[in-house]
């Protein structure tokens, strides 16, 4: 038996398919390690909380940040769209290109069903391309993990679960701080 390589797409050859309409809002797919993969169903649970989070936290940081809700990151050999990201401020509202890491101020992933996947693929892509804070909130065991620190191995060198009561306040916003129990409603 043969074994057969994986041709990998680059984020200039993705972007092109999605340019030229080949790959639509409708195929529900993201780039991840130059493979084209299919996006996990979101539920009334997940979507109510980045809904909370759009809220909660579009009041908090104000004209510090700009809101990004499931829209792709450009990163070395992938294009997540993360559930939520707040991205430094840019006259163009990056309508002009994606963000690149060094414009995230946070990313946030929302878990259920998705849990082992975001932890274990998403969370090493983050920190591989520096990016300073990931939040997971983790829905099964109603908590929000933050992981802060990146290293270049694809960890976090501080991870630390927030529960309802606690609050959390952002590493590279240090104005702002939410409670834990806004999130997780």
């Amino acid at each position: 038996m043969v074994k057969r390589a994986l041709y990998r797409l680059s984020v200039d050859e993705y972007d092109r398919m999605i340019e030229h309409g080949i790959l639509t809002e409708n195929h529900n797919v993201e780039l991840i390690r130059g493979e084209v993969v299919p996006k996990m169903s979101i539920g009334p649970p997940h979507s109510g909380c980045v809904r909370r989070l759009n809220k909660v936290l579009g009041k908090l940081v104000g004209e510090q940040a700009l809101l990004g809700i499931q829209d792709p990151l450009g990163l070395a050999d992938s294009e997540p769209e993360p559930d939520l990201m707040l991205l430094v401020p840019r006259d163009d509202e990056y309508s002009t290109s994606n963000p690149q890491p060094s414009d995230v101020l946070l990313v946030v992933e929302v878990s259920d069903t998705s849990l082992d996947y975001d932890r274990d693929v998403k969370g090493p892509l983050y920190a591989e391309n520096a990016i300073v804070e990931f939040w997971i909130v983790n829905l099964v065991e109603d908590c929000v993990e933050v992981h802060r620190d990146p290293r270049p191995d694809g960890t976090y060198a501080t991870i630390r679960k927030a529960l309802p009561g606690e609050s959390i306040t952002l590493a590279l916003l240090p104005t702002v701080s939410l409670d834990v129990a806004e999130i997780l409603a």
